[in-house]
């Protein structure tokens, strides 16, 4: 059985590591459940982040709490999370960029632990520096995916990266960085647009050599769209899905959610959007993504398996 150490910081070692009693089997991308769609937890190790930005790091970016970042991981890995997904640059709109060697210096000690405990964990990076030290850091490359939002700006030598490194990538459509993105939701139609650009993203990484069976894509809700494009695009997931790689839904808390949810003109506070994210993924669900990314794990895990069950009746 799975055991965490005692809380962060209160035992005879105090080091990232130590949260984890002793080594846990570690799972593979193969060992995940194939009768429901996933679920990956989200462990965001930075100041900024639009939910939960400051929790591990300080806003001063000099001092980051790794022990308790990896309580969180690991207890999202307990509680259910297929995958736990972690990152260390902000990638929410208008975020300041984050160097590759401070983005590693966050989260390398994390990804340490959690294989250690078991976890199958993704990457949320647009740094193939990054990237490459994660699949140093990996047990195997069954171990680790790699979340790459940088969309139609995805650096030239990623696919590389990726394909050398023999594991999965996730593609998600964007347009521009943190910076630029909303300015560049200009569409003519979106699902159509979205979905060519994914093809040509996704073409990059076949050219490299990544195996079809490891590209998954991810529509983007939220980077470079509007709340309109967000809503037409979640009208339209079953475009994404036939393009024939599993699909990744991120919708978490997310800005249009707010909006939808406003109070007194005022769009509802990220952590009021919890029920409105659990309606949509389980929609998604239904309509055959591979797995939804979340801030709230264990009820999430809930309605996917009770989507699975109805999906197999």
């Amino acid at each position: 059985m799975d055991t965490m150490g005692a809380a962060p910081g209160t035992g005879p070692n105090t080091g990232p590591v130590s949260v984890v009693r002793r080594a846990a089997a570690k799972k593979t991308v193969a060992d995940l459940p194939t009768d429901r769609t996933l679920v990956m937890g989200i462990l965001n190790v930075t100041s900024d982040s639009f939910s939960d930005g400051g929790r591990f790091v300080a806003p001063a970016d000099t001092v980051v709490d790794h022990e308790s970042a990896v309580h969180a991981g690991l207890s999202q890995h307990y509680a259910g999370a297929d995958i736990v997904d972690v990152g260390g640059e902000s990638t929410r709109p208008g975020a300041d960029p984050v160097e590759p060697e401070e983005e590693q210096r966050r989260i390398l000690p994390v990804l340490e632990a959690l294989f250690t405990g078991g976890a199958v964990v993704s990457v949320d990076t647009r740094h193939p520096s990054t990237a490459a030290a994660a699949i140093a850091a990996a047990p195997g490359p069954e171990h680790l995916i790699i979340n790459d939002v940088s969309g139609m700006v995805t650096a030239a030598e990623m696919p590389q990266v990726v394909a050398d490194g023999g594991v999965r990538v996730i593609i998600t459509h964007n347009r521009g960085d943190a910076q630029t993105m909303q300015s560049r939701a200009q569409y003519d139609d979106v699902v159509a647009e979205v979905v060519a650009e994914l093809q040509q993203i996704r073409d990059r990484y076949l050219d490299a050599g990544v195996p079809a069976e490891r590209i998954i894509l991810d529509p983007g809700i939220g980077f470079a769209k509007t709340a309109a494009q967000s809503w037409e695009l979640l009208r339209h997931l079953d475009r994404i899905v036939a393009l024939g790689h599993p699909v990744l839904l991120g919708v978490s808390r997310k800005g249009f959610l707010g909006e939808l949810l406003a109070r007194s003109g005022a769009p509802r506070e990220a952590q009021g959007r919890d029920a409105a994210t659990l309606a949509l993924n389980a929609l998604a669900a239904q309509a055959g993504v591979w797995a939804v990314r979340v801030h709230d794990v264990e009820p999430t895990v809930d309605a996917m398996k009770a989507v699975g069950a109805l999906r197999r009746a």
